[in-house]
């Protein structure tokens, strides 16, 4: 573009650069996106080599801003299509427990091994049976030949002393 078409598309610009960048900015509703679409019609005009007079600077900064702004939102809709919002992986909570729940868990775990340990060995037999091996009380009274009412008596006394022992630490 030679200098003298150049000018009066320049201030045509200085001239109308607030209506123009309001013009945009009520299309696309960000008013740095309008700033950069101002700005790119200039560009896009400087470089074109436009070798004669524009007759009406102002008509064609509206067309070519109005055709940048359609551009961008056709953009905008099409990165929609395919790219979702996700959060940042940073803003995401942690599944991990903290530390001092980490800590009581490992206490807890350790006082519930010892409590099983204390219990006489037939009632620790049922219990390890029925919570870690997932017997039911059929297949646990017929693994070690006892009834089922036998094996309902050692869970009982299993868990109350197992309840009893975590209910003392606190």
């Amino acid at each position: 573009m030679n200098d003298d078409a150049a000018e009066p598309l320049l201030a045509a610009l200085q001239l109308h650069y607030d209506e123009l960048h309001a013009f945009v900015r009520r299309r696309v509703h960000c008013p740095a996106l309008a700033a950069d679409i101002v700005q790119e019609t200039y560009v896009r005009l400087a470089s074109r080599g436009l070798s004669e007079a524009v007759r009406n600077p102002r008509a064609l900064l509206y067309r070519v801003a109005g055709n940048l702004a359609i551009d961008q939102l056709r953009l905008q809709e099409t990165r929609a299509k395919y790219v979702t919002a996700m959060p940042l992986l940073e803003n995401l909570p942690d599944g991990r427990p903290s530390a001092e729940a980490e800590i009581d868990a490992k206490q807890r775990l350790a006082l519930l091994i010892a409590a099983v340990e204390e219990l006489p060995p037939r009632c620790r037999q049922v219990f390890v049976l029925r919570k870690f091996e997932d017997f039911d009380h059929a297949e646990i009274a017929e693994t070690l030949g006892i009834s089922r009412n036998m094996v309902e008596k050692h869970l009982r006394k299993a868990l109350l002393h197992c309840a009893e022992r975590l209910k003392n630490r606190r």
